[in-house]
């Protein structure tokens, strides 16, 4: 089976590795508009070759858009064209996946298309950040599956079964509100703290000097790419804005316990925060 990735990234990257070597793609075909990391892709051995969309959809039995979600939501239709009349599966990768559905609801081609999310990544990005075992026992939600043909689904929950990621389905609503509390609005706190931090300390040899592991983990996101992030938070407006007044609400008791030295309250918020262990352990 050959397997066409758009966007030889991180994410696209590093299911093309584990797709062509757990058997699954016997070829991948890539796409890259960057031409650097289209040599790059190649280098490293993330895919075949690399063509044009055209004929990498035409070649491929499974399209798998993995480009941000803004690029993702122009290309999608265009893709959804080229396989009308055939049994090629177009999949994306997306973390918005409202706006991916509405996109392709009404399309000729709709049953062909499987909107789905793994949730797996790290704070880099480009064909220098895929690796083999990215996706390995995280989980990977399938978003409106009624919209999409039984066979189609089949074809990609064997997908994902290669890449030994668990598989649950929601409504692509429903994904988007509980993501924004999730990953969204952990990306926004880490660009929030970086900014502090970078605002106060005008010397950058003490930040490294003083950084601590709690400190590392909690910035670190701030490293990811500001291209995926944008049309992130802004096509998840919504969701992102009431968990952002939500987390301000917190912040603000946080401040307003600490300001009145009231121990209590504050080890209150604590001990409840640490409520989190019965689900992240």
């Amino acid at each position: 089976m050959n397997v066409g990735v758009i966007g030889l990234g991180l994410i696209g990257g590093s299911m093309a590795l584990d797709l062509r070597k757990r058997g699954f793609a016997t070829k991948v075909l890539g796409v890259e508009s960057e031409s650097i990391n289209a040599e790059a892709a190649l280098r490293i051995g993330l895919a075949d070759c690399v063509l044009t969309l055209e004929e990498c959809v035409a070649q491929s039995d499974v399209i798998v858009l993995a480009i941000p979600v803004g690029a993702a939501g122009k290309l999608l239709p265009q893709v959804l064209d080229m396989v009308v009349g055939t049994d090629k599966v177009v999949i994306d990768v997306c973390s918005v996946k409202e706006a991916m559905c509405q996109v392709a609801s009404g399309h000729q081609a709709r049953g062909q298309y499987v909107a789905t999310h793994p949730m797996a990544g790290t704070e880099y990005s480009g064909p220098w950040a895929a690796m083999p075992g990215l996706f390995d026992g995280r989980a990977c939600i399938f978003c409106d599956v009624e919209e999409s043909s039984p066979k189609a689904v089949r074809l990609v929950e064997k997908l994902y079964d290669t890449l030994n990621m668990r598989v649950s389905c929601m409504r692509s609503d429903a994904h988007d509100m509980h993501v924004a509390y999730v990953s969204h609005i952990s990306h926004i706190t880490s660009f929030a703290l970086a900014l502090t931090v970078l605002d106060k300390e005008k010397d950058e040899k003490h930040i490294f000097d003083l950084a601590s592991g709690g400190f590392s983990s909690t910035v670190r996101l701030a490293k990811s790419s500001a291209d995926m992030w944008v049309p992130i938070l802004a096509l998840n407006h919504d969701n992102v804005l009431r968990v952002i007044d939500t987390y301000i609400d917190k912040m603000k008791e946080f401040r307003t316990a600490i300001d009145a030295y009231d121990e209590e309250k504050i080890r209150a918020l604590i001990e409840e925060g640490n409520k989190i262990k019965r689900i992240l352990r």
